[in-house]
């Protein structure tokens, strides 16, 4: 079993989930990530997207998380990158945070 991984992610937030300071519906912010993660499956670069788009501090880094263990990160967002091949791009994830995409990179 993988202790640790490295990760990075496109987090959008909507107007009452945690720590969000955004005024978008919880709607659009689904339908947006929806659209980002289209464009990185058609080949748009990830670290370029989150950059523009992520609501997270880490987009200033294209996203990068770096590497985290096991217990680091809320749960729902945990299970999905512990259960990603290095590459893999997740699903979209909920989280209280918002929505997310995930690209685990190590």
């Amino acid at each position: 079993m993988v202790d640790q991984v490295s990760a990075s992610h496109i987090l959008l937030m909507y107007k009452g989930s945690t720590n969000s300071s955004n005024d978008r519906s919880e709607d659009e912010a689904k339908d947006k990530i929806k659209m980002l993660r289209s464009q990185v499956e058609e080949g748009t670069n990830f670290g370029e997207l989150a950059r523009e788009f992520s609501d997270c501090p880490s987009g200033t880094q294209g996203g990068d998380l770096g590497s985290f263990g096991r217990g680091q990160m809320v749960p729902e967002f945990e299970n999905a990158v512990f259960n990603m091949e290095i590459g893999d791009l997740s699903e979209i994830i909920k989280t209280d945070f918002g929505y997310h995409i995930i690209q685990r990179t190590g």
